[in-house]
């Protein structure tokens, strides 16, 4: 059947909507499919085929091959879409079960197909191919900073339209706190995610993600299209405040002024686009410990205690300047470590002072007890580090030489004296077990301080051994792995795993009284 009017429909259908023809073909085909499945009582299987020059169609209605059943009044279960094997052999001699076999009917008129079914097939169809043009056009923009004006808003979420017939979607999550936004509004946005979806948004934007805060900045600042000032790093509290790393490839260059502008003019359409939002401009460096000082910015920072272990870091600052290190609900120090990717804690630098001071007094006290030594002496030895009598034990004799005031004399004579203190303890450790007082024996337990040179194997060479290697308390010999051990010692692996893991029994008791 020749049919002009389904060549007009393709030719405006494709213009309109800039789909293929083909797509528009198969919309067709499929509502004139549906027609005559409807015009023959809808059980049956047909198929319409449109010559793609001249419009012509024709329709066949398909029967599938079936095996009798004589349990079925009919032989088959659905007459009007099957067929017995003898039934169909008759025509056809090569006809096998479970095929199809097809015979040309009679086409139902195009004009019908204004019935409102027919027409949803091929409106259907269409948005299908418009969805999926959407989807491949955006796909390879994902990361991307879009431009659209906003077209309507619902519960707090917002479409915005992206021009030639696209829609994106910022969902309520994804939109900046306590902003205002009205309909016609221009806005950006950056595109998170593109997914093909049958019915709703394909494209999700969102104007909180700090990639967004990017691309302004690569938008505003024409150093950072060109490569000479690279962006290391961005955190934001949307709508708050914001914390941007940078650094320059360009010595002539200065990072932080190009950002901001001349009288802050690319920092304050940034500012304006992110609804007030203030950014702080922040200076990248390779050093953690000095990123962290910059990221604390604008608070000053007097000392950095390091945890690789925990990936932390305790900084020290002035009672005065506590407030605005921590910043408003915790805002700066929370910014800095998102930025920075290390956990901060900010300390009150009064009271680390104190601290430090009085664990300096108590080592102080115990170096002059212990080895009766004048304060001047001892005040010396907690000044260059000495923590403990092992190190002086045996710390290499070169290293003390260097300390101020300090000859061979003195230093052969503190070294004898640390050791006699510490033979002095082990022997009252070990009349201890042997000799257990009344109240040990009742409670069935006495607390021994565990020194290196009291544990159970330790030798005078091996001591000797583990200062040399800068091994001076159980804490230190904790910390070593058995191969380490062995690496620098001329003992066994078990008797190096047996040392090791009686260091170590402090941690699991600190672990089993907390």
């Amino acid at each position: 059947m020749a049919n002009k009017e389904i060549l007009l429909v393709v030719d405006v259908f494709s213009n309109e909507k800039e789909i293929e023809k083909e797509i528009v073909f198969q919309a067709i085909e499929a509502a004139l499919e549906a027609a005559t499945i409807k015009r023959y009582g809808g059980n049956i299987k047909a198929r319409v085929a449109i010559d793609r020059k001249n419009g012509d169609y024709v329709t066949h209605r398909g029967w599938e091959v079936v095996a009798p059943n004589p349990d079925l009044p009919r032989d088959v279960e659905y007459p009007m879409s099957q067929i017995l094997l003898e039934v169909a052999q008759f025509d056809n001699s090569d006809a096998k079960i479970g095929e199809i076999i097809w015979e040309e009917i009679e086409s139902v008129d195009f004009g019908r197909i204004a019935a409102q079914t027919a027409k949803q097939v091929i409106i259907q169809k269409v948005r299908d191919a418009e969805r999926n043009k959407i989807v491949e056009a955006y796909r390879t923009r994902v990361g991307e900073l879009i431009t659209g004006t906003v077209k309507r808003i619902e519960k707090g979420a917002v479409y915005i339209d992206l021009g030639g017939h696209v829609e994106a979607y910022i969902s309520k999550e994804d939109m900046i706190p306590r902003e205002s936004m009205r309909l016609g509004d221009r806005i950006r946005g950056y595109l998170k995610e593109v997914r093909l979806e049958t019915r709703g948004p394909q494209l999700f934007v969102s104007r909180i993600a700090p990639e967004l805060l990017i691309a302004l900045f690569r938008l505003e600042v024409p150093e950072i299209a060109e490569g000479s000032i690279e962006i290391m790093g961005a955190a934001r509290d949307p709508g708050s405040r914001a914390k941007l790393a940078v650094k320059s490839n360009d010595p002539r260059l200065d990072a932080v002024g190009s950002c901001v502008g001349m009288r802050g003019s690319r920092v304050q359409s940034v500012t304006n686009e992110l609804a007030g939002e203030r950014v702080d401009i922040i200076i990248w460096n390779p050093s953690d410990p000095q990123f962290v000082i910059n990221a604390m910015s604008p608070a000053e920072i007097q000392s950095i205690v390091v945890d690789e272990d925990k990936h932390s870091m305790d900084l020290a600052v002035i009672s005065t300047s506590l407030s605005q290190a921590i910043g408003r609900g915790g805002q700066n120090v929370r910014l800095a470590s998102q930025l920075t990717g290390w956990e901060l804690n900010v300390i009150d630098a009064s009271k680390v002072e104190e601290s430090n001071e009085a664990a300096a007094n108590k080592t102080k006290e115990m170096f002059m007890n212990l080895l009766d030594i004048d304060e001047e002496i001892a005040v010396i030895l907690v000044e260059v580090g000495f923590n403990t009598i092992e190190e002086i034990a045996y710390v290499p004799t070169n290293e003390m030489l260097e300390i101020e005031d300090f000859d061979e004399d003195i230093v052969e004579e503190l070294r004898n004296r640390a050791k006699d203190a510490l033979l002095m303890s082990a022997i009252a450790a070990e009349e201890v077990i042997e000799n257990p007082t009344p109240e040990a024996e009742e409670d069935g337990n006495q607390d021994v301080e565990i020194t290196l040179s009291n544990m159970d194997g330790m030798t005078s060479e091996l001591e000797e051994a583990l200062a040399k290697n800068g091994i001076t308390t159980l804490d230190d010999l904790a910390e070593l792995s058995i191969e380490d051990l062995l690496n620098f010692t001329n003992v066994d692996e078990d008797i190096a795993a047996k040392l090791i893991m009686k260091a170590r029994e402090p941690w699991f008791a600190d672990t089993t009284s907390a």
